[in-house]
């Protein structure tokens, strides 16, 4: 039961990003700028982390 929630939730999520690219393509490149600013910021949070705990936590 729970792969079959799984698939319908993969198929519902695509059909969802495939409407909104076909009927507001800015919109969609907006969300995807907006989740590549997200991993980015992420990954520099990361860095500095580490970064910081290299330096020995100073």
């Amino acid at each position: 039961m729970a792969v079959n929630a799984k698939k319908v939730a993969v198929y519902v999520l695509v059909v969802f990003a495939l409407y909104l690219i076909i009927t507001d393509p800015a919109k969609a490149a907006d969300y995807v700028q907006i989740g590549f600013e997200g991993i980015s910021d992420a990954a520099k949070a990361v860095g500095d982390f580490m970064t910081w705990l290299a330096n020995g936590g100073k």
